[in-house]
């Protein structure tokens, strides 16, 4: 397996959003599907993994692309749309809030030799707070660009932003202000 120093970790990109709140989320996320996408591309152009964690949204017997063609069906298909998962992607199902619960992505991660996350996705307040927790229990360097990451209520994403910068030492300059080499220089 190749080697790499940051992977690009997309959280919960594939959502139905079809729970109450779910209007508000999906009109804050169409605001970083462009500076995800570009970010994303930006990945795919350096080599660096990108790895989807996504919940399974109850679907516990199926695969990947059933939960992916299941959440086509919501209100998110106009996400999904934009930034579903390439065939070379990782993609890993999760049964809660974070990434790294329940989950192989520790074994991903170290079986690729990362040790730089950029942790990007919704909600912000939720499943991205609660991932970048874990990764920095697990001593990762955490860079979550504020213009990736989106909540149902726009002041819960900025007080998530705010924890995660200062408790959980996370860079969360703009994927616009920044570039992914500048982003974990000390």
């Amino acid at each position: 397996m190749k080697q790499h120093q940051t992977a690009l970790i997309l959280i919960d990109m594939v959502n139905k959003m079809d729970f109450e709140g779910g209007e508000d989320l999906l009109e804050n996320t169409l605001s970083i599907v462009e500076p995800l996408k570009s970010l994303k591309r930006q990945a795919k152009e350096q080599g660096l993994p990108i790895i989807y964690v996504n919940d399974n949204f109850g679907l516990w017997q199926e695969n990947v692309s059933d939960v992916i063609e299941e959440c086509k069906e919501g209100r998110g298909e106009s996400v999904i749309k934009h930034i579903s998962p390439e065939d070379d992607d990782y993609f890993i199902i999760k049964p809660k809030h974070s990434g790294f619960f329940g989950t192989q992505l520790s074994i991903l991660l170290n079986k690729l030799g990362v040790s730089n996350l950029i942790l990007t996705g919704i909600a912000g307040d939720i499943c991205v707070l609660f991932t970048a927790n874990d990764a920095y229990m697990r001593e990762y360097n955490i860079w979550i660009p504020r213009d990736c990451v989106a909540s149902e209520q726009w002041e819960d994403n900025q007080n998530a932003l705010r924890i995660m910068e200062r408790s959980l030492s996370a860079n969360t300059t703009k994927s616009s202000q920044s570039n992914i080499q500048e982003a974990f220089l000390p």
